[in-house]
Formats: C-alpha cells, sequence, structure tokens
C-alpha cells in the first residue's frame, strides 16, 4: 500500500516507520528531520527496534496515495486538510488527537477513517524515533458500522506487525479517547510527571474527575459513554504507559504549543452548548492556557 504519513512528528515517525517495513511509504515533515531520514533512513528504537527508508520530504503537495495518514497537531488540522486536498489520496486516517475527523472530513472529497493510538513515541532526533511503548491502533469509520475499507487499512497495519483493532463503534471510541486524552494529557502536563504518575492520590482524582465529564457531555452528544468506562480506561491507559511522557508533557517540556484547545478545550466548547458546567476540564484547560500565554504561545 502506499501510504502518505502527512504530519512526521514523534507518534507520525513511529507509525510510518513501522509501516515502511512493508509498505511505500512518505513521511511528510520538518526539514532537518525528513533531511536526514531521506540521506541515511530512520532509526527506530526502544520498545521496537528497526532501520528503514522511507521517502521523506517537507514538500505537502502533489502527492499520490491509496492512503494518508494525518498525525499533525490538531490546531494544524485545517491546514493539513487544505493540503491533503491538493493530493491525490484514496483515504484518509486521522490518529490525532481531539476531534478533528469532522475538519478533515468536511474540507476532503475521500473516506476519512477515525483511530486512536496508544504506541508511546518520543522524538530523539533527526532521523530517529524511539518507541516508548507498544500499544495499539483503533480505527473504523466516523459513524461506526462495517467498512472494507477499515479492513483493508487494518490488514495493511497488522502486515507491518502492528498491533490493529478494526473496530464498528468508533464514535464511543472517539469519546473514550477524549476522556482519556482529558484527564492524562493535561494532569502530567501540568503535574510534570509521566504517566504513571497518575496510578494513586490526588493525580488520579483530577484525571478521573476530567474523565468522568467528558463522559458526560459524550452522554448528551448520544454517545454511551458511562462513566465507569471513562474511569477504567484512564486506569488501563495509565498502566499500560506508566513509563511513557504524554504528547501534551513533551510539548510543555520543548515549550511548545499543547493541544488543549481540541482537548479540554473542547469538552468545555461542547459543554456550553449544553448548558452544562465542567469544572475540572475547564480549570486544566485555563492553566494551560495561561502558561501558553506566559511563554508568548498564544
Amino acid at each position: 500500500m502506499r501510504i502518505l504519513v502527512f504530519g512526521a512528528g514523534s507518534l507520525g515517525t513511529l507509525v510510518g516507520g513501522l509501516l515502511a517495513s512493508v509498505h511505500d511509504v512518505t513521511l511528510v515533515g520538518r526539514g532537518r528531520h525528513t533531511s536526514r531520514v531521506s540521506k541515511t533512513g530512520l532509526d527506530i528504537v526502544g520498545a521496537a527496534s528497526a532501520h528503514v527508508s522511507p521517502a521523506a520530504t517537507t514538500t505537502e503537495t502533489g502527492h499520490d496515495a491509496d492512503l494518508a495518514l494525518v498525525t499533525v497537531k490538531s490546531f494544524d488540522t485545517a491546514a493539513a486538510a487544505e493540503a491533503l486536498a491538493a493530493c491525490d489520496v484514496d483515504a484518509v486516517l486521522s490518529l490525532q488527537n481531539g476531534l478533528t475527523e469532522e475538519v478533515l472530513d468536511a474540507r476532503l472529497d475521500v473516506p476519512v477513517l477515525a483511530g486512536t493510538a496508544t504506541y508511546g513515541a518520543r522524538l530523539v532526533g533527526p532521523g530517529r524515533v524511539e518507541c516508548t511503548g507498544i500499544g495499539r491502533v483503533v480505527l473504523g469509520t466516523l459513524d461506526g458500522g462495517a467498512s472494507p475499507l477499515a479492513e483493508r487499512v487494518g490488514k495493511a497495519f497488522r502486515d507491518a506487525d502492528i498491533r490493529t483493532l478494526v473496530a464498528a463503534d468508533m464514535p464511543r471510541r472517539r469519546w473514550e479517547k477524549l476522556a482519556v486524552n482529558a484527564g492524562i494529557n493535561a494532569v502530567t502536563a501540568l503535574a510534570r510527571v509521566e504517566n504513571g504518575a497518575l496510578a494513586a492520590d490526588e493525580a488520579s482524582d483530577v484525571a478521573h474527575r476530567a474523565a468522568r465529564e467528558t463522559a458526560r457531555i459524550a452522554r448528551l452528544e448520544g454517545v454511551r459513554l458511562p462513566n465507569r468506562v471513562a474511569r477504567e480506561a484512564i486506569d488501563r491507559v495509565v498502566k499500560q504507559t506508566a513509563a511513557n511522557r504524554s504528547s501534551m508533557l513533551q510539548d510543555v517540556d520543548a515549550k511548545k504549543r499543547t493541544e488543549v484547545d481540541a482537548i479540554n478545550g473542547a469538552v468545555v466548547d461542547i459543554a456550553a452548548e449544553h448548558d452544562f458546567e465542567v469544572p475540572t476540564n475547564r480549570t486544566l484547560a485555563a492553566l494551560l492556557r495561561a502558561w501558553e500565554r506566559g511563554e508568548g504561545l498564544r
């Protein structure tokens, strides 16, 4: 399969690199990184290891692919959609944080699949990515149900030894992912701790409250996500990724803009449409936005 990875940061580089072991992969990313990959290949180290040689470029338009894998930051989704509209791709799969798939679906005239990924990834330097934990990719259609396209994409991922589930209940899974991100990402970023630090005590309680609020908003949106399921998802991901530094914590460490607007901010915005208060998510979003303003990132 010809796969275009749009957004070769930590996760995009890891998943794209793993796919490159058996597929024709092109990474689209930043200059130093893609230049090194283009010249000497990509080193994958850590829980998964390989040396692969995908194509790599900074050029965003004019590509031809069977699948575009979108892994850009949530605030770059509209720009990614605009660039992909100038490419010849047959389908799109998002592995982004937040509820971004609707933005892609509204702007592109090809099928858009939703996905989640719990693989841990850290870009340690140009041409080198660390897999900090083996997770799983889950993908399916935006509206749920069976999909021959999703099955083909799932097989392509499994052919590259990526643990993959094709799911018929992606609407629930998308909101479960948002609940997990709302709890884990924001709390670890503010506390400057690895995911495993949320296994107990006050930090765990804050993460659970953010997840419960998100589950309530999911139900108001017509998606069945019980509070218990959201809490259990937090606990499961914390346990499975205990040594991981969340993507939002990595952004804070690097003094980069976070995805708070698409995670906790999205929960606050959608809750307002239902005249419902989500104080934990509102507080987490306010604190992260204050940090961004202090760093000149907003």
